[in-house]
């Protein structure tokens, strides 16, 4: 029997445009933009600079730019700056039931060979990217158990080569042997996440870089084995324990997981969000400051723990205090989340990390080990008021979107974060770019607004 790995196959390389939807269109206009925009911001973030200066080292060529900044450079190792500037902020979109960042690899992927190669229209990247999330997104629902290794990473690097593929016009045969190059360099650790280390973005920067080496030596005529998912080594099997792909194939070419994506209004772990979501909205109701706060009681899905519910330290890396549930919502209570939360002055304030250790996490049974809600919050004050909230929509994923003006604010934001900030009305340029995207001939252009002039 045909592994499962042919009918991704032939959804990317046969799906025709005009079988996508309005909506999937949407929503892929959203992300990409999303995605530029904290690709942009990302590039002050940690060691970016450091590994731009690491990537002219690795190899020679001008294919693609550095978003922010516009260095050049091979590629793959373009595709590998411009993922890690989207993650390593960790604001970039999310697919909450694949517990994946399902664009952030394919986005800097496909931009990079459409770089290299020019003439590439808005209208197949687009295509490119709704695909590519069907791909990446769609392992990640199959996935019956928790997170063994990095998910956002793992599925990334068939996401991104799923994309390149249908940019490329590859049959089916020829997409199948270049999931087969990319599964053989699939990399992710969970440790990266369970410390804090730096090493979580540059998982997925790995994982881009990967999906277009994966690509070019696919069309270079090199393949691999053909049972990448339930094969005895198999996806299913090594990096995953055990998945159910029956539904997710039935559901290709009628579920349009780009839909599904949801924003991060806040920059930290989307695990830490939903927790954002109860205690602010408690705070907007009832008006209470921090300081009036005793003690927070929240009550959340294993996962949540497994992935947010480390200790608040007055010393942290900065990929630690992203991912500390407790420390993102004492910071927050003080005042709206921002960048500057997430330094060692933040970190060493006194009444946020007083606060932060007045907040407790206990663990719900639940039975799917994937979910991130629902999430009960109770906020006890110091006059012994009482005050609760349960979350299962959390801000920012469709059924609770951010508005337009809030999706532009962040991107302007973002934009003013880059080390050459790039203007609002270059923001808004970029914004009216995307916007007409599929009438775009040759998506460089997009390029070009994402680099300060």
């Amino acid at each position: 029997m045909q592994d499962p790995i042919f009918a991704f196959a032939r959804h990317v390389t046969a799906t025709p445009g005009e079988a996508i939807p309005e909506a999937a269109r949407v929503a892929a206009r959203t992300f990409i933009l999303d995605t530029l925009g904290v690709g942009i911001g990302g590039r002050s973030g940690p060691k970016a600079q450091d590994l731009v200066m690491a990537a002219q080292s690795l190899g020679s060529g001008e294919d693609a730019r550095i978003w922010a900044t516009g260095e050049r450079l091979p590629a793959p190792m373009a595709a590998m700056c411009n993922a890690y500037q989207a993650h390593c902020q960790e604001y970039d979109c999310v697919h909450e039931p694949a517990v994946a960042h399902v664009v952030t690899a394919i986005l800097p992927a496909a931009l990079a060979h459409a770089e290299r190669v020019g003439g590439v229209s808005g209208r197949a990247l687009t295509e490119a990217v709704i695909l590519g999330v069907d791909v990446a997104a769609g392992l990640g629902v199959a996935a019956v158990e928790g997170l063994r290794f990095f998910r956002p990473g793992t599925v990334g690097a068939f996401g991104s080569v799923a994309a390149l593929g249908r940019l490329m016009n590859f049959d089916e045969d020829r997409m199948v042997a270049a999931f087969s190059l990319a599964y053989g360099q699939v990399c992710g650790t969970m440790q990266a996440h369970t410390e804090g280390s730096g090493l979580l973005a540059m998982q997925m920067a790995f994982n881009a870089r990967n999906g277009v080496t994966a690509a070019m030596l696919a069309e270079a005529g090199f393949d691999g084995p053909l049972g990448v998912l339930e094969g005895d080594f198999g996806y299913f099997r090594l990096i995953e324990n055990g998945g159910d792909l029956g539904p997710v194939i039935d559901s290709l070419g009628t579920t349009w997981r780009i839909t599904e994506v949801a924003h991060k209004p806040w920059p930290s772990g989307r695990a830490t969000h939903g927790i954002l979501d109860a205690c602010l909205a408690l705070q907007t109701e009832h008006g209470f400051s921090a300081g009036d706060v005793a003690a927070i009681d929240l009550t959340v899905p294993p996962l949540i723990q497994h992935l947010v519910g480390r200790p608040p330290r007055s010393e942290m890396a900065i990929n630690y205090a992203r991912l500390s549930a407790r420390y993102v919502v004492a910071s927050a209570l003080h005042g709206p989340l921002s960048q500057s939360d997430f330094t060692d002055a933040a970190y060493a304030r006194a009444d946020v990390q007083n606060l932060a250790q007045r907040v407790t996490l206990t663990v719900r049974d639940g039975d799917d080990p994937n979910a991130l809600v629902p999430i009960d919050a109770a906020v006890r004050l110091r006059d012994g008021r009482t005050l609760e909230k349960r979350v299962v929509d959390v801000y920012g994923a469709p059924e609770n979107a951010m508005t337009h003006e809030a999706q532009i604010a962040k991107l302007v934001g973002n934009c003013a974060d880059a080390p050459r900030p790039l203007s609002p009305e270059r923001a808004a340029r970029l914004a009216g770019s995307v916007a007409e995207l599929e009438s775009l001939e040759d998506v460089r252009a997009l390029v070009d607004l994402a680099i300060a002039p």
